[in-house]
């Protein structure tokens, strides 16, 4: 079992996104993923029952016991996604402990980029003592085609000296209007480019994993 987190500390990050549609594009080929709320909002779970019969099962855990309780809730799963928590401390370091992969989705604004600093400190805390083990990677949320500072995010992301995934996802109605469902862009229209961009997400994520 492989345990993706997604974290940010600034809210509006696109976070629940993709730790929604990044799930169910990892439960597509037939495997069986959970999804965990970490997040005292509960968007992930909000999300979860808005949709009858919800295909990504959702459990929401808003202690910092994630690395302990996630042994207990995620026998047999092939993927767990951690919806993480912006501003809580304590969370963001249970997620952390838990994960395999760490993903950090910031979206093209300065705001986004100087706020990541802080989570990058912890994160890279944590590499240390995993001897390398703990992976992490940038993840652009919400770019804008066309716009310049959607382009030169990787230059200042750079900085951090953390990789960064090729694949982003855009601002699209689509992605909104699905999760209002309860569902995500592959249930919407399989099809389509928001589709596309995700399943690109994962494939790289499955990648990174089996690095």
């Amino acid at each position: 079992m492989k345990v993706i987190a997604v974290l940010n500390q600034k809210g509006g990050s696109g976070k629940t996104t993709i730790s929604t549609n990044l799930a169910r594009a990892l439960q597509l080929p037939d495997m069986n993923v959970l999804l965990i709320d970490s997040d005292r909002q509960g968007s992930a779970s909000d999300w979860g029952a808005a949709r009858e019969n919800q295909p990504v099962p959702v459990v929401a855990i808003s202690r910092p016991t994630i690395e302990r309780d996630i042994k207990a809730i995620s026998n047999k799963k092939d993927y767990t996604v951690i919806d993480g928590t912006p501003l809580l401390q304590d969370m963001a370091v249970s997620a952390i402990k838990a994960a395999d992969l760490i993903l950090i989705p910031v979206q093209p604004s300065p705001y986004d980029l100087w706020s990541a600093s802080d989570l990058v400190d912890l994160v890279k805390q944590r590499i240390e003592i995993t001897e390398g083990k703990l992976k992490v990677a940038f993840v652009i949320s919400r770019a804008i085609r066309g716009t310049k500072i959607s382009n030169d995010v990787i230059d200042v992301l750079s900085g951090y000296n953390l990789p960064v995934l090729k694949s982003r996802t855009h601002q699209r109605v689509i992605y909104p209007v699905s999760a209002a469902r309860g569902e995500t862009v592959f249930d919407e229209n399989p099809s389509c480019d928001a589709a596309m961009e995700v399943g690109e997400i994962a494939d790289e994520v499955i990648d990174i994993l089996r690095d």
